[in-house]
């Protein structure tokens, strides 16, 4: 074990804390670490003294007077730890982009906060210059410039706090109503400054998938529906009353429940009416037993209430999607209303939209909304996995039953993005201004990297090739890992304004808490991110030549700049020879970090046989610059000769800086 003994120089005192040594490399998952079941009432208690700790947790990250929480989730772990959600008010104003989670101890120690914008909040001024039927004026005419019908405002503009774009900025947020060009419900949230009438930002809320197919795509199956004798309803009580509509090709509404006299439900044809409705009945019980079983999770707010579903919506709608605002899922009937939307992946997909929303929260635009996207790719895939259904068997292709191109190719493919001949198989700059449904391939590509690795292989039938940026191979860890890894990412590390980068970061901490820092899943999902040019491989930094001095070698240096990712992980790295046995039990590390906020910063020294001492950790209280200091380390349980690394992770995004120098003394 390597343990921090004495700390001298410039660096914080939360740093002099001893360090832990990593978990094993066993393969399997720290049970510790994974989110409790939790059943509707245990969910409703921890939230209701999550409410009750609002004003000391406040205090304790030193929010001003005008500043509010306000509770929107709570995961817990198996070690007692849990990870409550906030969002923020302002004077009494919603503050977008100012969500927030704290993760804290059994004991009830603040152990991490996760903001969505690092941009403090204060000194707004909430009289705004401009009337509210300006932003709506604006509004209108963005959404009816897209080709919106019967755009009009949902209800009037209301004043918020905009944090998401950096400085608080007093804004309207205008939701436009109405249809979209395609028919589609209209939900553009646009953001108009309050000062000068400028837009700010918009992104649509009604999230979906395009797509045509067939009539029935699971066969014949089970669904869970209530009644007896000669009348029964699609109504699944097993599973937080999930019911399915009709809408008859209506465009608005709940729509009529499906009934049947014998139980016995559609006939596999688009012409049967039922037939639409067992396939969304059974996709939404296969999606809600997945994310049960799966990560213990009681329906897609985590409360044991149910969502519901509507098929047959408009004429000839080529169109699946979820509706937040009416916690319900609707599907099209494809081209010639003889094609509906109700594949199981599809179900899978856009209910995942209403997790997302009811955690993470996403932004539908942007880099976080290509995020968005791919979340419910993943999860939409281990939908379909999980149903196991022999008629639509588990791929890693989506919509592949729905046929959007008439010639049996899929909506999307994970293995390579853009063989679908739009989306991106790799991170790039612009990805923050591509189309959401195409930026996806890059965590899509991800995804598959990490649970299958790369190259060609053949799994259950279906031939893949996945490629990487850097031409390196990947090594899968599973897809039930690569599942739990995202899973407790999006719960307890993402926030709605979440890039790549970002995500990144999250996914790594995620899988440094299920499997260990030193562990292969870790190791792996840093490489499945090179592999789609989101951050870089292990092991980066050149090793230094031995220093002045001891011409045994005792004193060695390595003075190579090494910039620091913004955020992520920079690791500089110093070869040591000629020291016989053990390292000394009073190392010295003399460490010059030069950095605009040092309180972004988890600085770690790494042992050649990967047992590491945290001589820094990231704080939002440490606000100061640069890391210069020097540390003793016990290192007497290692070898002395080896490759030693210095790992520097930038946890929050905004400040930047670079690995100066650095030196080991023995």
């Amino acid at each position: 074990m390597l343990s921090v003994a004495v700390q001298t120089g410039s660096a914080s005192a939360d740093s002099a804390a001893p360090a832990k040594q990593p978990l094993p490399l066993t393969g399997k998952a720290d049970k510790g670490a994974l989110p409790l079941k939790l059943s509707p009432s245990q969910r409703a208690e921890l939230l209701r003294d999550a409410e009750a700790g609002i004003a000391g947790t406040a205090k304790d990250l030193g929010l001003g007077a005008q500043q509010k929480l306000v509770v929107k989730d709570v995961v817990k772990d198996a070690d007692g730890t849990t990870h409550t959600r906030y969002e923020r008010t302002y004077a009494g104003l919603p503050v977008l982009g100012g969500d927030l989670v704290v993760q804290t101890t059994k004991s009830g120690a603040t152990a991490d906060v996760t903001h969505a914008a690092q941009a403090e909040l204060k000194h707004v001024d909430t009289k705004a210059a401009v009337r509210p039927a300006v932003a709506e004026k604006k509004a209108l005419g963005l959404a009816k410039a897209a080709g919106a019908d019967r755009a009009t405002a949902d209800q009037a503009p209301r004043k918020v706090v905009w944090l998401a774009g950096g400085a608080p900025v007093l804004a309207y947020e205008t939701v436009v109503g109405g249809l979209q060009e395609d028919g589609t419900p209209n939900q553009l949230h646009v953001i108009t400054d309050a000062s000068t009438g400028k837009q700010i930002y918009q992104w649509q809320a009604i999230q979906n998938a395009t797509g045509t197919g067939h009539s029935t795509y699971s066969g014949d199956v089970e669904i869970t529906t209530s009644g007896s004798g000669s009348s029964y309803t699609m109504d699944d009580a097993d599973r937080g009353g999930h019911k399915t509509y009709d809408l008859k090709h209506g465009t608005s509404g709940q729509g009529t429940l499906f009934t049947d006299d014998d139980n016995d439900w559609g006939d596999g044809t688009a012409a049967n009416a039922q037939t639409a409705g067992v396939d969304a009945h059974y996709g939404a019980a296969k999606t809600w037993d997945f994310y049960k079983d799966t990560f213990g999770r009681s329906g897609i707010k985590g409360d044991g209430k149910a969502a519901y579903s509507r098929v047959h919506y408009g004429k000839a709608y080529v169109n699946a999607f979820w509706d937040d605002s009416c916690f319900c899922m609707t599907y099209g009937d494809g081209q010639g209303d003889k094609a509906p939307l109700t594949a199981i992946d599809v179900a899978g997909h856009e209910m995942t939209h209403g997790v997302t929303a009811a955690t993470a929260g996403l932004v539908y635009s942007g880099e976080s909304g290509g995020l968005n996207e791919a979340t419910s790719d993943i999860f939409g895939t281990g939908v379909e996995f999980y149903a196991s259904n022999p008629t639509d068997k588990g791929d890693y292709l989506i919509g592949e039953k729905i046929d959007i191109r008439g010639d049996g190719s899929p909506l999307r493919y994970m293995d390579k993005p853009s063989k679908d001949g739009a989306s991106l198989d790799n991170w790039s700059s612009n990805a923050g201004n591509v189309d959401v449904h195409y930026s996806s391939g890059i965590a899509n590509h991800f995804f598959y990297l990490l649970s299958e690795g790369s190259g060609k292989k053949t799994i259950d039938g279906v031939d893949y090739d996945s490629p990487t940026s850097d031409g390196l191979p990947v090594t899968g860890i599973g897809r039930d890992k690569a599942l739990q890894v995202w899973y407790k990412a999006l719960t307890e590390k993402f926030t709605s304004t979440t890039n790549y980068a970002a995500a990144r970061t999250g996914t790594l901490d995620a899988a440094k808490d299920l499997y260990g820092a030193d562990s292969a899943e870790y190791k792996a999902v840093g490489e499945a991110w090179a592999g789609v040019n989101v951050g870089s491989r292990d092991g980066g930094g050149d090793p230094g030549d031995p220093g002045p001095g001891d011409p045994t070698g005792k004193v060695f240096e390595n003075k190579t700049r090494v910039d620091i990712p913004d955020p992520g992980t920079a690791t500089s790295t110093i070869k040591v020879t000629g020291i016989g046995g053990k390292a000394p039990k009073n190392l010295k590390v003399t460490v010059d970090i030069r950095h605009t906020w040092r309180g972004d910063l988890n600085v770690d020294l790494v042992a050649p046989n990967g047992a590491y001492a945290r001589l820094k950790s990231a704080s939002i209280y440490d606000s100061a610059d640069d890391v210069k200091g020097t540390w003793t380390v016990d290192a007497s349980s290692v070898n002395g000769n080896g490759n030693w690394k210095l790992r520097v992770q930038d946890v929050y995004s905004g400040d930047t800086g670079y690995i100066n120098s650095w030196k080991l003394e023995f």
